[in-house]
């Protein structure tokens, strides 16, 4: 759980992540760039994100058989079966992934009657692997995932969360206030998996009752959060698994990508938008070999520094 968040906006016994071991990143990297274009991955060795392999070790990848051995679907449960209960916090890391449950009346049937379930927990659970043990930083990150809603006291007691599809989120005045109040005490909001014209509409929206003061802007590749821990010198266009089988890289009109940000009076970076772009679906499906690395690096390294960024600044 990370460190709950004080009305002047620092962290109580805060300190900047520790971002160390960077020479092992190097190796990992040059073996990614040795990988082959169609995203198959060498026969052999440890998986980055499964079993506990650190980087730089001999062939850190592994070709593994595709969840279910069929095409790519999502998993939901039974229809009547309710989520797994959060159960109480667990003091563990200063930083812990967590995704933000919201309302979206007009989403078209994700499980669990919300857009905010989309590729959840693999996606978590594969996310935090990479922090662990893949990218080599110090930071201390929490070994389970949690989930929060908006006017959850407990959402002051992290430091950073995601919200995916919120191109159908629907935020209530109060609901806007807390997520205002969440962010002047220092805390940094994520959003991923959102596309075309009428989805971003819908998140301008749900914004501006947050900050009616900014403006979401693009944001250039100097811009500190691309060169928080690893340098992201591209925007790559992150498409979920049936779409990147196929060749295809956007769905509806969203065809081109952008990474986005919404920065304070101080010019502190409090939002940032993968837009056009699908991250936590490469988070997902990175360890089945039908899903290509160039895309679930992209995702990954996008993540990886948006997580420093939010932690140090």
């Amino acid at each position: 759980m990370g460190r709950r968040l004080r009305t002047d906006g620092r962290r109580t016994a805060g300190r900047a992540p520790r971002l160390a071991l960077r020479a092992a990143l190097p190796v990992l990297l040059v073996a990614l760039a040795l990988v082959p274009a169609t995203g198959q991955r060498p026969e052999g060795g440890g998986s980055p994100f499964g079993g506990g392999r650190p980087p730089g070790g001999e062939q850190p990848f592994v070709r593994q058989t595709p969840f279910g051995g069929g095409p790519p679907r999502r998993r939901p449960p039974e229809p009547d079966s309710p989520p797994p209960a959060a159960g109480p916090a667990v003091p563990a890391g200063e930083f812990t992934f967590t995704r933000m449950m919201y309302s979206s009346p007009y989403s078209y049937g994700r499980r669990w009657g919300g857009a905010w379930a989309t590729d959840y927990p693999e996606a978590d659970d594969n996310f935090i692997v990479g922090i662990r043990e893949w990218a080599g930083t110090n930071l201390n990150v929490s070994g389970r995932p949690e989930r929060v809603e908006i006017l959850d006291e407990r959402l002051f007691d992290y430091p950073l969360v995601y919200f995916v599809e919120p191109g159908f989120m629907e935020l209530s005045d109060e609901e806007a206030a807390r997520l205002r109040e969440y962010v002047a005490r220092g805390g940094f909001m994520f959003f991923d998996d959102f596309w075309g014209d009428a989805e971003w509409q819908n998140v301008t929206e749900q914004m501006k009752k947050v900050f009616p003061e900014y403006e979401a802007k693009e944001l250039p590749l100097t811009h500190p959060v691309f060169h928080s821990y690893l340098d992201i010198e591209e925007v790559v266009q992150v498409p979920n698994i049936g779409n990147a089988m196929r060749g295809i890289t956007s769905e509806k009109g969203g065809v081109t990508p952008y990474y986005m940000g919404i920065e304070n009076k101080e010019g502190r970076l409090v939002a940032f938008f993968a837009r056009n772009s699908d991250l936590g679906d490469a988070w997902e499906w990175i360890n089945d070999s039908r899903y290509p690395v160039r895309y679930g690096l992209a995702a990954y390294k996008v993540g990886i520094n948006v997580v420093i960024y939010a932690m140090s600044h």
